[in-house]
């Protein structure tokens, strides 16, 4: 159910333009202009980064490759990441041809647990609440929650069926950088399912670690949830708004090793809002990381604007 709410959206975005034609907006409808995914430099892998094209799925921020075969073509493009952390990173679809009428699809989705509306916080109790809060009367569940391997990773793996629709559901669910990334497989027809099951378990292991650490060669920084905070922020400064608005402001930023923030990734902002928070986060300073021994760089999230904790509340007496 709730692992489907991507793909309704962007059909019912459709089906709204479709109706309304190209330059009418739909009545009882509220367009919010400006609000956008933003990163402070252009070179740093981003979620919402991944490269789809005929044949393979590539995404440097998870470290993510699925090669599928010439039955299967890219879907759809998913819409910008929400207030609360949920991508729709990629649609894979039957390619043009008789295969085609047969429906199924490949949903790759993320949740950034930093932000998420739930009170989850790993793969396992995600799916366990999407699973607990399935309508019984539409879906039937097939294989309650549990933990797998494939490709060499660790998966939580669920599957659920709608009668009425005679279609089947299989959810893949695994922790990458602090995000639960899904797979989540729709199919009238095993065979398809089981196609692209296959191709998941050989997805080449690269990039990020296997459990959202540090990946062996160093490529990603170490992700800690709520690390700004009175024993690592050593100097901060409070963003300066020009003006008043009432949204929430999600941002992930990479420290380097010597505990300046060197990238500023917006999940949604208006411009103003970014080159405010972008020019305090840059004079803010926290203690440097020490694994084994040696600095490292850390991925932490913080929210401006309604609903944020005030920041300094964060920082030690010496630095307000």
């Amino acid at each position: 159910m709730g692992r489907c709410l991507a793909s309704v959206a962007l059909a019912a975005v459709a089906l709204l333009m479709g109706a309304a034609g190209a330059d009418e907006v739909p009545r009882n409808t509220l367009i919010v202009k400006g609000a956008w995914p933003s990163a402070s430099d252009p070179t740093t892998p981003l979620p919402e980064g991944g490269e789809l094209a005929a044949g393979s799925y590539q995404n440097a921020y998870f470290g993510l490759t699925l090669r599928f075969s010439s039955r299967w073509q890219p879907g759809l493009a998913g819409p910008p990441p929400s207030d609360s952390g949920a991508y729709v990173l990629a649609q894979i679809v039957p390619a043009a041809g008789p295969a085609a009428a047969r429906p199924g699809h490949l949903l790759i989705s993320a949740q950034d647990m930093f932000f998420t509306a739930t009170a989850t916080r790993s793969a396992l109790a995600l799916i366990n609440y999407t699973s607990e809060h399935l309508d019984r009367s539409v879906y039937r569940i097939e294989e309650a929650p549990r933990e797998t391997r494939l490709a060499g990773r660790s998966f939580v793996r669920f599957a659920y069926y709608a009668p009425a629709a005679a279609m089947h559901w299989q959810v893949l669910a695994t922790e990458i950088r602090c995000h639960v990334v899904e797979f989540v497989l729709v199919s009238a027809e095993g065979a398809r399912m089981a196609e692209l099951l296959q191709a998941i378990d050989r997805m080449p292991q690269t990039g990020a670690a296997a459990d959202g650490g540090v990946a062996a060669a160093g490529e990603v920084p170490l992700c800690i949830a709520n690390y700004a905070g009175p024993d690592t922020l050593l100097e901060h400064e409070e963003p300066r708004f020009t003006e008043s608005r009432f949204n929430s402001i999600p941002v992930r930023i990479v420290i380097d090793g010597a505990g300046r923030v060197k990238h500023i990734h917006f999940l949604r902002a208006f411009p103003d809002q970014a080159h405010a928070i972008t020019d305090a986060l840059r004079r803010w300073r926290f203690k440097p990381h020490l694994l084994d021994g040696r600095s490292v760089e850390v991925e932490t999230g913080l929210v401006f604007g309604r609903g944020a904790a005030p920041v300094a509340a964060l920082a030690p007496a010496a630095s307000r």
